[in-house]
This record gives structure tokens, sequence and C-alpha cells, in this order.
């Protein structure tokens, strides 16, 4: 079918993670009529949990979910910004490995005069941020869970309404992406080394040859992954952590429909302003 013959497109990104997919079910209930093509950009970097999630969302929606890869990987824009870690300072793989890929993705049909539907899952208690505004006169940003009131409950009824529950990966991390995102927690850290020593290896691996280079930034604010995974750095981290846990229990008031304690996940425990929205969401 030609490009002239679609007077509009809705396109919905996939993270991997909570909010995304729940959106992902909100649209399916919601407005069936729309034929959203729904799209993941994979940056070889992700987590094995996440394409495990990713296949049991396809079999919710019943279409597969489309695989956008960039044209250059990790490695090659490494290179390119002289062996600097990508950084909350930089964060030139948030822009290279996702958000490129979208835009070369949906740009033809945006400059054939398409009007393209973009819809972000960003929740009714989170603040709207204007980086999600277009910057094309035919790209639509839609916020569904926003004119719907969704906040983060109503994201863990869609989930646990479609049978679909939470990656498993949010049995240890709650920041989806690639598994030496800057923006984890030390505590994820740690979690990694233990669940996924090889990832964690190649973290380190990148780590020390960027610092050989020059480049001012390590993975975790302030300290270099051999100083985190030493037995001693490592019970501290555990400790500091198991006390914002106990601390964050004792505030919340138990939900008498989940009388099971809810999950706390890092945004309870150190806030969400440190976060990427192309890849957390």
């Amino acid at each position: 079918m030609s490009v002239s013959e679609h007077p509009e497109r809705h396109v919905l990104g996939l993270s991997g993670g909570r909010d995304s997919a729940a959106l992902a079910v909100h649209m399916r209930q919601c407005r069936p009529e729309l034929e959203i093509e729904y799209f993941f950009t994979d940056t070889g970097k992700e987590l094995p949990e996440v394409y495990e999630f990713l296949g049991k969302l396809e079999g919710f929606l019943g279409k597969p979910i489309l695989r956008l890869n960039p044209e250059r990987d990790f490695d090659f824009w490494l290179r390119r910004y002289k062996n600097y870690l990508p950084s909350p300072q930089s964060r030139w793989c948030t822009r290279q490995l996702k958000i490129r890929p979208f835009e070369t993705w949906i740009k033809p049909a945006l400059n054939n005069g398409i009007k393209v539907f973009s819809y972000v899952a960003i929740r009714a208690d989170e603040e709207y941020r204007k980086g999600h505004s277009s910057r094309h006169p035919n790209l639509v940003v839609c916020l569904p869970f926003k004119d719907a009131g969704i906040d983060k409950a109503g994201v863990l009824e869609l989930l646990d309404g479609a049978g679909l529950g939470l990656p498993t990966y949010y049995k240890w991390r709650t920041r989806s992406g690639c598994t030496f995102c800057f923006f984890q927690q030390k505590i994820e850290w740690v979690r990694l080394l233990e669940r996924h020593p090889d990832y964690f290896e190649e973290a380190k691996a990148y780590e020390k040859s960027a610092i050989d280079h020059g480049s001012p930034f390590t993975w975790s604010q302030g300290e270099a992954l051999t100083d985190l995974q030493k037995p001693e750095r490592i019970a501290a981290i555990k400790n500091e952590h198991r006390q914002r846990v106990e601390r964050q229990r004792g505030k919340r008031q138990i939900n008498p429909l989940r009388p099971d304690q809810e999950l706390i996940d890092m945004d309870d425990l150190y806030g969400n302003a440190k976060m990427c929205f192309a890849c957390h969401k």
C-alpha cells in the first residue's frame, strides 16, 4: 500500500518497561479501531528480560512489535565521541541509539504530509516534560494517561488485568534500557553484577577504556565499577539501600486492595528526576 493511501499513522514506542507496556494495553482496550504501529528501538545492549517481556506483550497485542535498530552501534558512537562515556550531562546514547532511529523511521511519512500521532506513556502523576513536544508540524504527541487520569496504580492494574504483570527484571531493577545505563542506582549496579556478571564486566571494560582515553565520567557517579564491586563496598551499598526501603515502608499506608505490600521501586526510593524517558518508560 502506498504512502499516499495513509492520511495518518499512529505509533507507540515501547521501552520494555512498565509504563509503555501498560499504555499499549490501554490503547488496545480503549481505542481498538486504531491501527497502532508498536515499535521498540533496540540499542543491542538491552537486558534479556526486556526481550522476554516484549515477546509476552506481542502475544497480548496479537501483532508484532517492530524493532528499530540504529544504523551504527554503541561502539561506533563511543569512538565518535572520543571514548567519552554517555552521562546525564551528555546523553549521546539516547540521541544516537533511541531518538535518531525513530526520526529516521518516521521522517518520510512526515515529509509526505502524513500526520503521525505518537502516544507517550507519561502518567497522570508525573510531570510533563517539554522534551516530548513535537518539533514537526505533522507529528502530534499524545498523552493518553494524562487525559484519562491514569497514575502508577492504574498502570499496575492494567498490566495485571492483561495477565502480563511486571517485567521480571523489576524484581531487582526498575530502570529499563541498556544494561549499563548511567541512570542506574548503585544498588542496581550491584544487582547487575550478581545476576548478569557478564554484562557488568562489559560495562567495566567500557569504563576502563573510557578512563584511559581521558573520559571525565564513570558509569556510576563518582565511583568506578572496579571500586563499586569490592565486597566491603557492596555490603555498604546493600545496607544503605535496606535502610531506604525500611524508611519508605514506614511512610506508606497499606492499600486494602493490595494487602501484600506494593512494589517499592527506585522512583519511590530515589526520586524520578534522574531518568531517561526514551528508555525508562
